[in-house]
Order: C-alpha cells, then structure tokens, then sequence
C-alpha cells in the first residue's frame, strides 16, 4: 500500500471535506450514497477511489445499501478504466484498519488499473491448513451469521 497518511485534525476527515467541496478533486462519477474521484498518488493512469458520501471509518460502519451502492460505482468506475485506458488488468483493494492498511480513515475501494511488472505487489504466504481445520473456520463463520 502506498505509504500516505491522512494527517487532517480530529474530526476533519480529508474525504468528508472533499465531498463538502472544501477540497478540490477531480471527480469522475457520484450519485446519492457515493463519490468517485481521482486517487492522487495514482499507481496508474486511471487509478480512482470510490467511497461513501457519508462517513463511515470502515467496512464495518456501511449500511447495507451504501455497501452495495461503493460496489456498483466501483463497477462503473472499472468498466470506464477499462475502456478509456485499455489495462490488461484491474485490482479492486478495499482497506480495513491499521493492520489491514488502511492510510486514510473514511471507507473507500481503489480501483487500480494493472500492468505487468507495474511494481505493485499483492501476495501473502499461504499456509495451506488441513481441511479440518477450515471447516472448524467455516462453522464459526456460519454460527456467527446465523445468530447475526
């Protein structure tokens, strides 16, 4: 992940004022519940963030509805990438929390358009568990949905 950290004051959120207006952005697209903009440290040409109007920090704090809504303008936003810059391949990275490196705290997809050797990197060690051990993953994921 690129290394910017929102350094706006407490309660001064960099993406709530872009969407008040009170910071300039290039914006390519926005509807009633999202904003897509030109992301400024562009990892390639094209390279948008789409995120909710409202503030929410994380994934976590979406409704429903504007979970769904980032999703379909990220949608949007790929189809335009595609046909106006003609990538060979496109990443959609959405960040949650420090540890999930997160920079900037106000929910938002990167839509990345990608190229071969581009220089970003997105590979984990994998660790393979045995299938046991998955399924003991799965049940509590089902256990917490359902009770959820």
């Amino acid at each position: 992940m690129p290394m910017f950290v929102d350094t706006s004051p407490p309660g001064q959120c960099i993406f709530c004022r872009l969407v008040a207006g009170e910071i300039p952005a290039e914006r390519v697209y926005e509807d009633a519940l999202t904003i897509a903009f030109m992301d400024i440290g562009q990892l390639n040409p094209g390279h948008v963030l789409v995120a909710p109007k409202r503030h929410a920090a994380t994934l976590f704090e979406l409704t429903a509805e504007e979970a769904g809504a980032i999703m379909q303008t990220a949608q949007r936003v790929a189809f335009a990438v595609r046909d106006a810059f003609d990538p060979p391949g496109l990443t959609l990275l959405q960040a949650n929390g420090k540890e999930g490196d997160q920079t900037v705290f106000h929910c938002h997809m990167h839509v990345v358009p990608r190229h071969g050797n581009d220089g970003i990197a997105l590979s984990w060690p994998r660790k393979d568990p045995p299938a046991a051990v998955l399924a003991e993953y799965a049940q509590k994921l089902r256990a917490v949905m359902k009770a959820g």
